[in-house]
């Protein structure tokens, strides 16, 4: 085709022929002038012209939209039949949009269904920078425009005519169709071929996909021999993968109804990441300084052990004595609780003695500093000794005879030798309480009085 749309002329034989075949001539030129001036690339600020060749472009009429990736750019210019055979149909694409063009080497171009009544719009990917521009006619039908060959665009079939192969009719002319189709296309199968990938690109587009599969057939042979060894062990717990999604369900109802809660979880993770960095830091630091510990604890597992080993057996003999134990603390409980005033009156008491107990302390102190226990020892040493002799004969006493007027037995009071102690047993202990009243703070002089009155059997 060469976009020139020129057919070879035969050399006339005659010259009425050479003649009509100069009108033909000039009679083109005229049409390419007036294309020319309809369809030019872009002259004065006019759009980008783009002659794309379809093998069919059905229900496609001028004024249609062009589209790239869904943006209106253009729309249809002009739509005639090529010159050349086979015939096609050449769409002239007017782009008015200069931030898609120029289209490049690789652009391809498809007439899409616009709507259920039969409208068409033509959808364009103008192709990568990275290859060259379009060529431009330069001469013959769509001069000046760009050329887009018929192997870059495609016509797919309508979803109408698919729709109504299942009728009867459209069935019967169908199967003659494709009947005649068999012979007039007989030894023409890449032909056909060509026409069926462009009618459809994604037939393009699954030949390179079956290509990549077939390079990978090993790999999809080994997919199917572990895909059948890890789906065995699934089969047999369905169950629990089905509960597994039940449950996942759940979480996931639970979840949504908490979604801000864990968005906000989320927006704080930061923050908390931060406050949280300089703990890992000492743990980590305790970690190093604990390892040591822990391996004595290792050296030590074996003994505590049998440590806990041992006491399984003291426990179970330990057992019976505490159930024993509980049911005499149970027994005694009544009595225990039946001592209840006597504590109270203990506690009474020795809060009662405390003065008391406080005034002994300090005098005992103060005898074991003196050594008043040593020296008390030692005159009852010494007077027994001074008491009692030893000669030839043996141990004697010393005694001293008392003489006096209450020395001899008598059965009436004698008068100043009553062995009562009354009135002079009350005169003594006025002379101690004065004493100690004189030696002695107010507290301890009352508690050391009562303490001497008790000894001396004076309870007053």
């Amino acid at each position: 085709m060469g976009g020139s749309g020129l057919q070879p002329i035969d050399h006339p034989a005659r010259p009425v022929r050479r003649l009509a075949t100069l009108a033909l001539m000039l009679m083109a030129a005229v049409a390419a002038v007036t294309v020319a001036g309809t369809s030019g690339s872009r002259g004065a600020g006019g759009p980008y012209m783009v002659r794309a060749i379809f093998d069919d472009a059905g229900f496609a009429v001028p004024g249609e939209t062009v589209r790239v990736a869904g943006a209106n750019v253009g729309s249809i210019a002009a739509i005639d039949v090529t010159p050349t055979t086979p015939k096609r149909a050449a769409v002239t694409l007017g782009i008015d949009n200069a931030d898609f063009t120029p289209f490049h080497a690789n652009a391809t171009c498809t007439i899409r269904p616009q709507s259920l009544i039969a409208e068409r719009y033509v959808d364009c990917n103008p192709g990568t920078s990275n290859t060259p521009t379009l060529p431009r006619i330069e001469r013959g039908p769509g001069a000046g425009s760009y050329y887009l060959p018929v192997t870059q665009t495609s016509s797919p079939i309508d979803f109408d005519i698919v729709q109504s192969i299942s009728q009867q009719s459209i069935r019967e002319r169908f199967s003659l169709i494709i009947d005649e189709l068999g012979t007039g296309l007989a030894a023409r199968g890449s032909d056909l071929n060509a026409v069926i990938h462009r009618a459809n690109p994604s037939l393009a587009y699954t030949d390179e996909v079956l290509k990549i599969l077939a390079q990978e057939n090993r790999v999809l042979a080994r997919l199917a021999v572990d895909s059948d060894t890890v789906l065995g062990p699934l089969a047999l717990a369905r169950r629990e993968l089905a509960d597994f999604v039940v449950q996942a369900n759940t979480t996931g109802v639970a979840s949504a109804a908490r979604a801000a809660d864990i968005a906000r979880s989320f927006q704080l993770l930061p923050s908390f990441l931060r406050q949280l960095r300089p703990l890992m830091v000492d743990l980590a630091g305790l970690a190093d300084q604990g390892t040591p510990l822990m391996a004595s604890l290792g050296q030590s597992a074996g003994a505590l052990n049998r440590q806990f080993t041992n006491l399984v057996p003291f426990a179970q003999q330990a057992t019976p004595a505490l159930i024993a134990l509980g049911k005499t603390a149970q027994q005694s409980q009544p009595y225990l609780l039946a001592t209840e005033p006597l504590a109270h009156q203990l506690q009474s008491l020795g809060s009662a003695a405390v003065p008391t107990a406080s005034s002994l302390n300090t005098l005992t102190s103060s005898l074991q500093k003196t050594g008043a226990i040593q020296r008390l020892m030692a005159l009852l040493f010494n007077g027994t000794s001074a008491t009692n002799a030893f000669d030839s004969s043996g141990h004697y006493a010393r005694v001293q005879p008392l003489v006096g007027d209450c020395i001899g037995y008598a059965v009436t009071p004698v008068a100043g030798c009553s062995a009562n102690f009354g009135a002079s047993s009350a005169a003594a202990a006025g002379v101690v309480r004065r004493a100690v009243r004189a030696t002695s703070p107010p507290p301890r002089a009352k508690a050391l009085g009562g303490l001497l009155r008790y000894l001396i059997g004076n309870r007053r």
